[in-house]
């Protein structure tokens, strides 16, 4: 009989616009992930992170758990959970209070974060993470722990990341009808973040784009937090349909020429003159064309697509320097996602941003490397992962539920008042 999953042992579940991914694995003491199981089937039901039909994201979610147990000899019981959508909104918010006692303590901490939490979202949001970016205490700026610092006033810098309550409860329906606990969900951009990005790009200044098939994730990282995060509707779907358009020939054909031949570059850098057969609709004949002749759409595309993200970063600089905050992409871009594997999509990124590019796969893992050493199984690495590294932050399943988090923000709010009380005297 499979052995049952040990609490230290993590289950990782991406329920993607392409493919249904879940991967088995324990974080060892010094953070890289050892894989013991991996499960991946095809997705239906879902596009964009919306689901479009239960039944069949049930049991997408279910062939994928059902391999990754085979694999691991386990049985999985939970699971983090990642999600995305254009439904996601993120903002940065400050919040302060008095230093009581002459220094600072957890607790004063803990309240500056929560009044930054505190934030009015919009109808229908509920908050996924707050993650903190620096600390002031008075007029000494970007403190990374300002714990046992002397000072009058505390201000926590936090990026704010929510999501569509209806999304989340419908994407929570879909894991818990195959009798899976959701232990703990993540932004998959935070995810991937987590499992591609090195401490020293996130503090040079790095931009990262997960390029799904329905989405692209965005996260901006400067002076080592989190400034930006944003979920585009568009990707490699889009790509597609200009191939079924363009050949004249089905999504699913468009969709096999797209992974085998298409380029982000025209004149493709490999083979141009290769010739590709493309199978008719409704039993018309083949057509052929030139790998060089479909670049000419297949290129127009992706420099589209990555436009749409370099119009966020010009709009990001602009807010940040602003507030009179440096914005500098030293680190350049990575690009990391099942998306991100289309030929010379390297070069074509370097033509629209201007900036240094990689394409980025998992770091730090052991084990079954050779089934997730791929971009596209970043978000799902990147899962186990973000529960070791844990951020610091008030994760919603921490105060959302259950009673002991509820009390926890009574508490905090509590101590908001107190302090506000006095700060007026």
């Amino acid at each position: 009989m499979a052995k049952i999953v040990e609490s230290k042992t993590i289950v990782g579940l991406e329920v993607g616009t392409s493919k249904v991914v879940a991967v088995v694995g324990e974080v060892l003491p010094d953070g890289v992930v050892n894989v013991l199981g991996v499960g991946s089937c095809p997705s239906k039901g879902i596009d964009k992170g919306s689901i479009t039909d239960l039944g069949a994201v049930v049991a997408s979610i279910q062939r994928a758990i059902d391999a990754a147990e085979s694999v691991a000899d386990c049985q999985i019981m939970g699971v983090t959970l990642a999600i995305t959508g254009e439904h996601i909104q993120s903002l940065n918010e400050s919040g302060f209070v008095p230093i009581s006692e002459g220094e600072v303590t957890q607790d004063e901490i803990d309240s500056a974060i929560h009044t930054a939490r505190s934030v009015r979202m919009g109808e229908g949001l509920t908050l996924l993470h707050v993650i903190p970016q620096e600390y002031k205490v008075d007029k000494q700026v970007n403190i990374k722990d300002p714990l046992g610092l002397q000072g009058v006033r505390l201000t926590a810098q936090a990026h704010l990341i929510a999501c569509h309550q209806d999304w989340l409860n419908n994407l929570k329906k879909a894991v818990e009808r195959c009798k899976l606990k959701v232990d703990k969900i993540v932004f998959s951009g935070v995810a991937s973040a987590c499992s591609v990005l090195t401490e020293d790009e996130k503090d040079l200044g790095v931009c990262l784009i997960d390029f799904g098939a329905g989405t692209m994730d965005i996260v901006v990282y400067t002076n080592g937090a989190l400034r930006f995060s944003k979920v585009i509707p568009y990707a490699g779907n889009r790509v597609t349909d200009d191939i079924a358009y363009f050949c004249e020939t089905s999504r699913s054909e468009a969709e096999r020429i797209k992974v085998n031949y298409s380029s982000a570059w025209h004149p493709p850098s490999l083979q141009g003159d290769k010739k590709i057969e493309v199978i008719g609709i409704g039993g018309r004949a083949p057509r052929v064309l030139t790998k060089d002749q479909l670049s000419v759409a297949t290129s127009a595309r992706y420099e589209e697509l990555l436009g749409l993200v370099k119009n966020e970063l010009t709009q990001l600089k602009y807010e940040l320097e602003s507030k009179q905050m440096k914005f500098e992409l030293i680190a350049g871009i990575v690009l990391t996602g099942g998306g991100s594997q289309i030929e010379d999509l390297k070069q074509c990124a370097m033509k629209v941003f201007g900036y240094q590019v990689r394409i980025g796969s998992p770091l730090n893992i052991g084990g079954l490397t050779d089934y997730v050493n791929k971009p596209s199984y970043s978000t799902v690495v990147g899962l186990l992962q973000y529960n070791y590294n844990d951020q610091e932050e008030n994760q919603m399943g921490r105060d959302s539920y259950n009673e002991e988090g509820l009390l926890k923000s009574a508490w905090a709010g509590l101590k908001k008042i107190a302090n506000k009380v006095k700060s007026e005297f």
